[in-house]
């Protein structure tokens, strides 16, 4: 496993925000060097969201129907999600998440869109971002676990990110401060 101390964020791209009065989706685009398959299943497989995903769930997304417990990393917010859509390495849908997966020629164009509190857009967008970094490495076969919640914010590299995405999306950043960042 790689040194995840030495992680940092790169900068803010492949995000966009639609706005529809007070409900934003943030749109999160990146391309994976792995066939739709492997990601599916990243997307899915409960023990592969628990090493990149901001959350934990208690069963497969990988099913209409299923209903399935999903706890955000670094909170008591557990909720009952039921997934809406599961067309197999291709669209997945549940709560307020839906991911589309499109092959190309040398990986897969994963596309998240994320309706999201306006006022947290720019932290959902540097959140999201350093969990599809942590994603990528994953599917590498280069680990560094999980980097989510209050253990994100502790990274070098985020604040920096949550502004370049706040300037992107013309926000400003929410106005708390997380714990001091990690050296690297």
């Amino acid at each position: 496993m790689t040194d995840r101390a030495l992680y940092v964020p790169g900068t803010a791209s492949g995000a966009q925000v639609r706005k529809d009065g007070e409900k934003w989706t943030l749109i999160l685009v990146r391309e994976l060097r792995h066939a739709p398959e492997r990601v599916w299943q990243a997307l899915t497989d409960p023990v592969h969201l628990r090493e990149w995903a901001p959350f934990e769930v208690d069963g497969s997304l990988g099913t209409v129907g299923a209903t399935v417990k999903l706890t955000w990393v670094s909170t008591a917010n557990v909720s009952q999600t039921r997934v809406t859509r599961a067309d197999a390495s291709s669209v997945l849908e549940y709560g307020d998440l839906r991911w589309e997966l499109e092959p190309l020629d040398n990986g897969t164009r994963l596309s998240l869109w994320h309706n999201i509190d306006r006022r947290f857009v720019a932290w959902g967008a540097a959140g999201w971002h350093i969990c599809f970094d942590v994603l990528e490495r994953l599917l590498a076969g280069d680990p560094i676990s999980r980097i989510a919640g209050s253990d994100a914010m502790k990274f070098a590299g985020w604040q920096r990110l949550v502004a370049e995405y706040a300037r992107q999306f013309g926000v400003e950043p929410p106005k708390w401060s997380p714990p001091a960042a990690q050296k690297s």
